[in-house]
């Protein structure tokens, strides 16, 4: 079940700090994928199984080209270095039809994920990690898929101050066509607050990030040491891009660190 957000939500406009442009720092170098490793399901980390993951003229890529099909091949490329509060900004689009043998639900379906669990401790047959996702979504002619929704793998957020049992809650954003480049952007604060921008406006927003563990045995996750957090705050962890079967491409992917 999804719960879309009231309209007025899509109105608001994000007002850039005083002096946040020249504390921008790029954490992909457009060249290669130095600072990120790849995990993919049912292989160990580090794999980047059939070159799902790409660089070259400043642009990420997420390819299918070597598969001969998709057989739950979820993958993450997550960035080295694990965050609090941030604001993250990027570029996205997706670029064709999904690789064959891809679920339906997966069709130009990717996303960002923050507060992710640590990389090593990921399982090797883990489909995702601990973590919150801002849902990127493109559609076809005629089709209404809004981008900007938000997913909770393992994790528990509040809107408009109810805690929400859904996995995925519908965002208020628009709709973009395959070859559209996207300005998205998300606003961190610890475990208290995140915003999703699309093209300048707020399209969802969120509070009190909590864990979940008793979603954790369906993700395969054998991290102990966050299960023994209970439903503890979720202020801090990694950044990561998925693949799920869509080709898609990223670029720009620059960080602003925040004082809480």
């Amino acid at each position: 079940m999804r719960r879309a957000l009231p309209g007025l939500l899509a109105a608001l406009t994000l007002a850039a700090p005083a002096g946040a442009a020249e504390a921008w720092r790029p954490i992909f170098n457009g060249a290669n994928l130095d600072g990120w490793v790849p995990k993919i399901n049912h292989h160990p980390l580090g794999e980047n199984w059939r070159d799902t993951f790409s660089a070259k003229d400043g642009v990420l890529r997420v390819s299918y080209a070597k598969y001969d099909g998709f057989k739950d091949d979820f993958g993450h490329l997550i960035h080295q270095t694990p965050f609090s509060s941030y604001r993250l900004r990027f570029e996205y689009r997706f670029t064709g039809d999904p690789v064959a043998g891809a679920p339906t639900w997966a069709a130009r379906n990717s996303g960002v994920m923050l507060h992710g669990q640590a990389p090593a401790t990921m399982g090797l047959d883990q489909t995702f990690p601990v973590s919150v996702e801002a849902q990127l979504l493109g559609g076809k002619p005629g089709q209404t898929r809004p981008t900007g929704s938000v997913c909770t793998p393992g994790v528990t957020v509040s809107i408009g101050g109810a805690p929400t049992k859904a996995h995925c809650t519908e965002s208020t954003g628009p709709t973009f066509q395959d070859g559209q480049w996207v300005r998205f952007e998300v606003e961190v604060r610890g475990a208290k607050s995140v915003r999703h921008i699309v093209e300048g406006k707020v399209v969802m927003e969120y509070t009190d990030l909590r864990l979940a563990p008793a979603e954790y045995p369906a993700l395969a996750s054998p991290d102990a040491a966050l299960a023994a957090r209970g439903e503890a705050p979720l202020g801090r962890g990694y950044i990561s891009l998925q693949s799920e079967g869509s080709p898609v491409e990223f670029r720009k992917i620059e960080i602003l660190e925040l004082r809480d």
